[in-house]
């Protein structure tokens, strides 16, 4: 088995913390792990892509090759636009609805929805509105975690952990809204 993920967005969006917790609830799953990370203009609102690599035999390479990725995973739709060239044709595009508008020719939303809908597999979450519900905007990560939780390979209950251990350091209170986020995304 071998699960390649193209995790994008903008700088600041949380894309890196992303991957991170997919790894590492890998990982736990005894699982074998490449990743590989690319800030570009990232303090900037830049992009941020991330090639994350599961497998149960030995990766080879950081870098998931072009045509071969089994998910993109976006922070940003426009961003999830720019990387189609990498998902495979039975591919999955789990991206958040909200753009992150730093350009001035930035195309309309419902241009973008509409060409994400046209892949076989693309679901657009609503991620800042979920994120409110969880009970903090900042959550939204965790939404989109939740989204794509029906592809990924992995347990539920080794995300949760995963989860659990990145916030339980920082605030115990921050472990429930993030857990909120994460069941809110798996059930949207």
């Amino acid at each position: 088995m071998t699960y390649d993920i193209l995790l994008v967005g903008v700088g600041g969006q949380g894309v890196l913390s992303l991957a991170a917790i997919i790894a590492e609830s890998a990982m736990k799953e005894g699982l074998k792990v490449r990743q590989s990370e690319v800030h570009g203009m990232s303090q900037r609102g830049g992009g941020v892509q991330a090639h994350l690599r599961i497998s149960d035999s030995v990766i080879a390479s950081d870098l998931i090759p072009s045509g071969k990725a089994d998910m993109i995973l976006s922070m940003e739709p426009l961003e999830s636009l720019r990387y189609l060239t990498w998902l495979k044709p039975e591919g999955v595009v789990v991206t958040s609805a909200e753009p992150f508008i730093n350009i001035d020719n930035y195309p309309a939303t419902e241009t973008i929805y509409a060409t994400i809908k046209k892949m076989p597999k693309a679901y657009i979450v609503k991620t800042s509105e979920l994120a409110k519900e969880a009970g903090n905007v900042k959550t939204e990560n965790m939404v989109l975690i939740g989204a794509a939780l029906k592809y990924l390979p992995l347990k539920k209950e080794t995300i949760e952990k995963s989860v659990h251990n990145r916030f339980a350091i920082k605030d115990p209170k921050l472990v429930d809204i993030n857990m909120k986020a994460l069941e809110l995304g798996a059930n949207s």
